[in-house]
């Protein structure tokens, strides 16, 4: 089983990703491996922002779930995942695959970002980012999980996630 998070960076992502590996641990004996899609870059040393560089960094990440997937491993994977072509490579290609799109309205994005990232883009010191320089195309995922709420009690939404995939004939 392969769970695929998208958004953009600081949409809660990883945050969520993190949260839902803590629920269905307590449902599974299998092993669940996390997968960011920044530490798949710094593992495989692609420091490479650009459209191109983000492809080659989506083709290992998706090549890699399959694999782990294969393996009998549920995989968690937290991305921006700007490619539909890749997103439509892992429908057709992995087995048991659902995506989330953790959707979040870009003014409260900039209200909770830590980094800079935006305002940084917005202020024309950096480049290459998704969603500022980089198009961001609003994926046709499985389930829409909008992260705009303040103090959202994520077990409403992980059970809704788990009926829906339950529902796509994805088990734990």
């Amino acid at each position: 089983m392969v769970v695929w998070f998208i958004g953009l960076s600081g949409s809660g992502k990883t945050t969520i990703s993190n949260n839902f590996i803590s629920l269905i641990k307590k449902s599974t004996k299998k092993h669940i491996i996390h997968l960011d899609g920044d530490e798949i870059r710094f593992l495989f040393e692609n420091r490479d922002y650009s459209v191109k560089g983000r492809e080659k960094n989506a083709k290992v990440i998706s090549n890699l779930s399959n694999f782990l997937n294969d393996k009998n491993v549920i995989v968690v994977a937290s991305v921006l995942s700007i490619f539909p072509v890749w997103q439509q490579w892992n429908k057709l290609n992995i087995k048991h695959y659902f995506e989330i799109y953790v959707k979040i309205d870009f003014e409260k994005l900039l209200k909770r970002e830590i980094k800079s990232l935006y305002k940084d883009a917005l202020s024309g010191k950096i480049n290459n980012v998704v969603g500022i320089d980089i198009d961001f195309p609003e994926p046709n995922s499985d389930y829409i999980f909008n992260n705009n709420q303040d103090g959202l009690n994520f077990t409403n939404k992980f059970n809704e996630i788990l009926l829906e995939m339950n529902n796509k004939g994805i088990f734990l």
